[in-house]
Parts: structure tokens; sequence; C-alpha cells
């Protein structure tokens, strides 16, 4: 008879909790904001995590129509200079080996593969190939840390969208006056 109590009782709080179950996820419908989302579209398409904050953003909060431009115009920047100073120094690691191998072949300086470089000497061509090497891989630093930025502004911003900033929130401090009479301060923190 103990057996059978006990199993009943095990039945019966096992349906009980599968109906406040039910009812707890019936009230709790309301659709959260993903950050792994937006930290997900961004990382694919860079400035897509701007847009879909964008998107649940409330009206008076919305921040992408001026951040979507300024995150495709450092890319193409940082871009620009990478694929810019790639070729500048392709160009004088080119015109350095050509004089190499025509001082070891001829003897002379005689091919040039720009007339505007006959004013350097080997060293000359050299450092501008080293100073073009150098900014070629600043350009690729620049390049990942726009993107990066990008990424983490994507993620702070997916954080706030559901953040209250109405004019209700208040911080009041107050004088106030504790046992034995030690003057105190009272913190009070008001939600709308």
């Amino acid at each position: 008879m103990r057996r059978l109590l006990v199993i009943f009782l095990l039945f019966s709080s096992f349906a009980h909790t599968k109906d406040v179950d039910t009812t707890i996820l019936e009230k709790d419908t309301i659709k959260t904001h993903s950050i792994r989302n937006a930290l997900l579209f961004s990382a694919i398409i860079p400035g897509a995590g701007q847009i879909y904050n964008h998107v649940a953003m409330p009206k008076g909060q919305k921040k992408a129509f001026w951040k979507f431009p300024l995150i495709y115009g450092a890319l193409g920047t940082s871009g620009y200079f990478l694929i810019r100073n790639e070729t500048l120094q392709r160009k004088y690691r080119r015109e350095y080996s050509n004089r190499q191998f025509s001082s070891y072949v001829n003897g002379s300086d005689s091919t040039l593969l720009d007339l505007n470089l006959g004013i350097y000497d080997d060293a000359g061509i050299l450092t501008i190939y080293n100073q073009y090497l150098d900014w070629r891989d600043l350009s690729i630093l620049a390049v990942g840390a726009v993107y990066l930025i990008q990424l983490i502004d994507a993620g702070v911003e997916a954080h706030f969208v559901s953040f209250d900033i109405s004019e209700d929130l208040s911080l009041t401090v107050d004088p106030v006056v504790l046992t034995n009479y030690t003057p105190g301060f009272s913190f009070q923190l008001n939600f709308r």
C-alpha cells in the first residue's frame, strides 16, 4: 500500500509540474534580441550586424544609417592602401632584382623597368621597397582592425537593444539620520 501511495504522489507531482511548465511557456513569449545573430551577421557581411540591431531597436535609438557608410568607408580606404602598397612594393622588388640580375649578367645597370627610378641607386631602391613593405603590413593590420571594431560594435550594440534609457529612470541621494544620531546618505533608484 505504501508503494502505491509513493507512486501516486510521484505521478501527481509530475503532472502538476507539467501543467506549471506549460503555463510558464505560454506567459514567457517575449522575443529576445539575439547577440549571437548580430555577431554572426556582422562576421559574414561587415555592417549586417548593425542593420540587424537597427531593425530591432525602438524608434528613437536607431543608429545604423550612419555606421554602415563609416564601416565601408574605412574598409574601402584601408583596402585601397593595402592594394596600393602591395603593388608598389612588388614594383620596387622587381626593379631591385632586375638591377641585380643585369649587373650579374652584363656588369652594368642598363635595364631599368621604370625610367623615373634611374635616379636611385640600389640601396635607395631597397630602402623604398622596405618602406612600402612596412606600409603594406600596416595596411593589413588596418583592415583587420576595422573588421574587428565593427564586429565589437555590433556585439555591444546588440547588448543595448533592450536597454531602457527613458526619462523615468532616476537616482536620488538624500541625507538621512541613522541610529544614535549618526548622519548618512540614502540612495534610491527608481525604475519608472
